[in-house]
């Protein structure tokens, strides 16, 4: 199920490096695996990068590393997700092994504070666009549907006490029904 002629250690390097700079928790991986492999190596478009996040989201386990599982499945079969579940899992290993050594006299370090406040609003920037452009292209096929399923759902999470789950099940619900039903090229 080789793909491409990407090589494992190259995959490894990848990924590790990617998993040990990325800060933010695991939406914030999502932007730096599109632009490696979707913008600079094409190896994934953007509708397999878009099914990776619905699923990795979806998923149990933390976002980073399933969104590295399954990109390393979609690029290089069992071995490559393999590969990049280790390069994904090494890297918060090695941190948390020295933080659990240096946590007291870095949690109250004032240039550490300030930098991780810092990290936190280019994070947020970083977030919004890649939502952005996630969503551009996930509505460019059925816009009108596609919005009011967006918006019902943010209204439904927002407003409401239903849970997460909930929302996304009676989503997907209703986007199964509706495709089922309704020929594809009649939805707008």
């Amino acid at each position: 199920m080789n793909k491409c002629s990407e090589s494992y250690k190259s995959l490894f390097l990848t990924f590790f490096k990617i998993n040990m700079v990325t800060f933010g928790g695991g939406y914030t991986i999502v932007p730096v695996i599109r632009d490696e492999f979707v913008n600079k190596r094409g190896l994934i478009d953007d509708d397999d990068m878009l099914d990776i996040v619905a699923i990795a989201q979806s998923g149990p386990g933390p976002m980073a590393i399933n969104t590295s599982i399954l990109t390393g499945y979609s690029i290089k079969g069992w071995k490559g997700a393999l590969v990049c579940l280790l390069a994904s899992v090494l890297p918060c290993l090695i941190v948390i092994s020295l933080l659990f050594y240096a946590y007291d006299s870095v949690s109250k370090n004032s240039i550490v504070k300030s930098a991780l406040g810092c990290m936190s609003g280019a994070i947020s920037a970083v977030l919004f666009i890649t939502v952005f452009q996630m969503a551009q292209k996930a509505l460019s096929k059925h816009k009108i549907f596609g919005s009011i399923l967006m918006i019902s759902a943010f209204a439904a999470g927002y407003f409401t006490n239903i849970n997460t789950i909930y929302i996304i099940i009676i989503s997907g619900l209703v986007g199964l029904i509706i495709f089922s039903l309704v020929e594809e090229d009649k939805i707008k």
